[in-house]
């Protein structure tokens, strides 16, 4: 039996089409989400895409975390569903609290688009078994509010736990606090960072790499042995 991903759409996302087809390239099945949906219509993993959410008012993320599609999703994350936050994905789940920390504006104060080196750091998560822990990798970056930040004792207990997923090199894009890219909560189904690996999943496009298509069939491995 085929995977069923879903790809929740809020007014303003626009990486959902590229995530369903990367979702498809992976070889499991897309299914689309709406905001307004007060179920998860039986998907066996949820993407929150790119974007900007409601315009990104008040905060990116911060109305998006009431629609009702985020009901049932928070209840199931909570038991285990896994969940993958991209860009304004992974300002959703901090502001629903599926994951710590906040984002705030780029320490630049600019809109950033580029080509941006990573190191894997975790490797056990849902989303990320099929890459090797120290494994350096290229994804596509676009962001205005990708600032990664927390407390010292949370981000000291996200070192501690390995929860850091993803690592920024060579540069620091955007002033995350610890260079930090992406995270994980404690179990490992949820997982949230700023770069876009959908727009690198075929050569011909984006970066020319296909660096984000692990995410991918990482998922689709999990469901399929679970």
């Amino acid at each position: 039996m085929t995977a069923r991903i879903g790809v929740v759409t809020f007014p303003g996302s626009l990486d959902d089409r590229d995530t369903q087809r990367a979702i498809r390239l992976a070889g499991a099945e897309p299914v689309a989400l709406w905001h307004k949906d007060k179920n998860l219509h039986q998907v066996d993993a949820v993407v929150l895409c790119g974007g900007f959410s409601y315009g990104d008012y008040l905060r990116a993320g911060a109305i998006a975390r009431f629609s009702p599609v985020m009901e049932p999703l928070i209840e199931q994350a909570k038991a285990g569903l896994p969940v993958l936050g991209i860009c304004n994905g992974f300002q959703i789940l901090t502001e629903a609290h599926l994951l710590p920390g906040a984002m705030l504006g780029n320490d630049h104060l600019h809109f950033i688009c580029r080509d941006q080196k990573l190191r894997v750091e975790n490797a056990d998560t849902a989303w990320t078994a099929d890459y090797s822990a120290g494994q350096e990798i290229h994804i596509p970056l676009k962001n205005m509010d990708g600032r990664y930040v927390a407390d010292a004792y949370t981000l000291d207990a996200l070192e501690a736990e390995g929860r850091v997923a993803f690592r920024y090199l060579d540069v620091n894009p955007n002033g995350s606090l610890r260079d930090i890219a992406g995270i994980t909560n404690e179990a490992g189904n949820v997982v949230g960072l700023m770069p876009h690996p959908e727009h690198a999943v075929e050569p011909l496009i984006g970066s020319g790499r296909t660096d984000g298509l692990p995410f991918f069939t990482s998922i689709l491995k999990k469901l399929v042995n679970a």
